[in-house]
């Protein structure tokens, strides 16, 4: 039996609301008299009433509050994740249109230099147009670069067409609903 000590008086009491066990009466009750049983204290704990003894508000939550208290927190924690995967996402493309930028001013340099379009992505590279080939942020590749030829040249037919403009190759549709491939 769960007991404590109050005071002085030397007197052994068992703590509020327990039950003593079967047969045996708590210490310092009057013959007769009963505890609440546990399925009587969780009864009362799931009511609006509250865990204490019978006919107290003893302060503390009851289960419905704490249900709608951990429901709360989860719907805001899945709209956090959502908003989250969506950043990532939007940071991807913003990378992604950032790189076709730069490969489709790096190719208009080297035509406006060189009077040609460059052979391949490598050329902007060893001509040090381009540090090096970025890696498409949404195939996490550099080998996926669509290049798209220029038309050939009427005065001179026998030359290289090169490359006029870069394109994602990855799979998929944007945030906006347009597909990469068309950037």
């Amino acid at each position: 039996m769960v007991t404590r000590l109050l005071g002085n008086s030397g007197r052994v009491r068992p703590l509020k609301g327990m039950t003593p066990m079967p047969g045996r009466e708590s210490i310092g009750a009057p013959a007769g008299s009963r505890t609440p049983t546990m399925s009587a204290r969780l009864r009362r704990c799931v009511s609006l009433r509250g865990c204490g003894p019978a006919g107290s508000n003893a302060p503390g939550f009851t289960l419905i509050e704490l249900l709608v208290v951990i429901a709360l927190i989860a719907i805001l924690a899945s709209m956090g994740v959502v908003q989250y995967r969506n950043s990532i996402q939007s940071t991807r493309e913003a990378v992604l249109k950032t790189d076709l930028f730069r490969m489709r001013d790096a190719i208009d340099q080297y035509y406006a230099d060189k009077t040609k379009y460059p052979a391949s992505l490598d050329a902007l590279v060893s001509d040090g147009y381009l540090r090096k080939i970025p890696e498409d942020p949404i195939s996490k590749s550099a080998d996926t670069w669509q290049t798209v030829p220029a038309e050939a040249d009427p005065s001179n037919p026998s030359a290289e067409p090169g490359i006029y403009n870069v394109k994602s190759g990855a799979p998929g549709t944007a945030i906006d609903g347009s597909a990469y491939s068309d950037w």
